[in-house]
């Protein structure tokens, strides 16, 4: 289809990418909008440098092609490159959603499902205002490259998100829930799921005492586990920030000791939901990659680039936000895995302590943040008064090997709005998730 130039090496990843969005603002309809976009990134490299070019033109694909190898130097063992040689030859055609298709779903039919969740709102007088929004994303890539790799996969999601923010004896408190599906249909039927999140609020913004300040044992819930995981470890395991870190490298080196005996942290891009990606953005397939197993650093994070450079295996993680970037490393699902516990002998094992239940934000390289939305006290292995909490902060090495007990059971969280953010590309799709995580020593503020 393509004339690739001879002695360098090239890619080219075309996206369609069709989107919907409709949102209600106090019931009031605000937005409907369809977007569809088409274009392509393409890269040349000559074993020296990578040279970029994004088009909205598809027939000018060649053109760019043309051009870009005009500015690289000819490398006539560019096959033989570290970084090339890494990169795998996939082919084929992995079509998902060709019978359940959410574009083929009428708008009116979206219009409809959103109204049915509208009154829901309306029950609860402490709403001073609300965003009720829909969106669903369906897009089809294709990646071929110089080397072989031939491969159009797909990716669909929708989620219904409502926000909203409360009024409680003059104070106001922002909550809000997101259903997140790849599948139109699933959507229905699920109203109870944002009037149980609003009851909780309600009862937790009327109750709510501000947390005494110390040292505890926290518990998080799997998705506050799966933040703790994406933030304070899996943005570690990032290969592209060890590039040229010699001491970084040393610290994080293959086979040293990072947690507990009893914790694995996972990355896979095969796993329904937000962080799905069949194959990267350079046709690398998912793989499950065990960041830390029982404890032991077992691996990293790779683009080609990087596992070139430090002589490691490519994981399936060099993605990009849109056609108009570049792929960097990036996470796609990050997870704790599951322990032996059910959660009532987790709990158990805690005399007083605090349960942090939801999430407002989190931050963390070194030094992790977690900003709970609801946190509770743990009184004799029982979840008592809500407790206002600001912050819970802590070394992130300290941190992983305070873990001393996991649930048996793993939850993953598609998040829906927002996403990872990473240098100027936000937001990307990621999910995240984990059992019910005990850890000692959290600082609470």
């Amino acid at each position: 289809m393509y004339r690739f130039p001879e002695e360098l090496y090239t890619d080219i990843r075309i996206e369609t990418v069709k989107t919907n969005s409709i949102t209600y603002e106090n019931n009031e309809l605000k937005q409907n909008k369809l977007k569809v976009e088409k274009g392509a990134f393409i890269r040349i490299f000559d074993g020296e440098r990578w040279y970029y070019s994004s088009t909205t033109n598809i027939e000018e694909i060649q053109k760019e092609i043309d051009e870009l190898s005009k500015l690289a130097k000819r490398n006539e063992n560019i096959y033989d490159n570290p970084v090339v040689k890494r990169i795998e030859v996939n082919k084929g055609n992995d079509i998902k959603y060709k019978n359940n298709n959410i574009i083929e779903v009428s708008n009116d039919e979206k219009i409809k499902l959103l109204e049915s969740y509208l009154p829901i709102n309306n029950e609860f007088p402490e709403i001073l205002n609300s965003r009720l929004l829909y969106k669903d994303t369906y897009t089809i890539k294709e990646i071929i490259s110089s080397k072989g790799t031939d491969v159009t996969f797909d990716i669909q999601n929708a989620y219904i998100a409502n926000r909203y923010q409360l009024s409680i004896d003059g104070m106001t408190q922002n909550g809000g829930e997101t259903i997140y599906e790849d599948d139109f249909n699933k959507l229905f039927n699920k109203q109870d799921l944002f009037r149980e999140e609003i009851i909780k609020n309600l009862e937790y913004a009327k109750n709510a005492v501000p947390v005494k300040k110390g040292v505890y044992t926290c518990i998080l819930s799997p998705v506050v586990a799966g933040v703790f995981a994406h933030e304070s470890f899996g943005h570690k395991s990032e290969s592209d920030f060890m590039i040229g870190d010699e001491k970084m490298m040393e610290e994080w080196s293959i086979g040293t000791k990072v947690g507990s005996e009893i914790l694995n942290i996972i990355d896979c891009g095969n796993i329904e939901g937000s962080g799905y990606v069949p194959y990267d953005d350079e046709g690398t397939k998912a793989k499950e990659n065990y960041l830390i197993k029982d404890g032991i650093l077992n691996g990293r994070l790779h683009s080609a680039y990087t596992a070139g450079a430090l002589n490691e295996d490519v994981t399936g993680n060099s993605r990009a936000i849109n056609f108009e970037y570049e792929p960097i490393v990036r996470m796609t699902t990050t997870y704790i895995g599951a322990g032996n516990l059910t959660k009532e002998e987790l709990f158990n094992g805690v005399k007083e302590g605090i349960y942090i239940d939801s999430f407002i934000h989190g931050s963390g390289m070194s030094t992790f943040t977690i900003a709970p939305s609801r946190a509770y006290m743990i009184r004799d292995g029982k979840i008592s008064e809500p407790v206002k909490v600001s912050v819970i902060t802590g070394n992130v090495m300290s941190t992983l090997n305070e873990i001393d007990g996991l649930s048996n059971e793993v939850e993953i969280k598609s998040l829906g709005t927002g996403g990872c953010g990473k240098m100027e590309q936000w937001p990307l799709s990621v999910g995240l998730g984990g059992p019910y995580v005990r850890v000692n020593k959290i600082n609470v503020e």
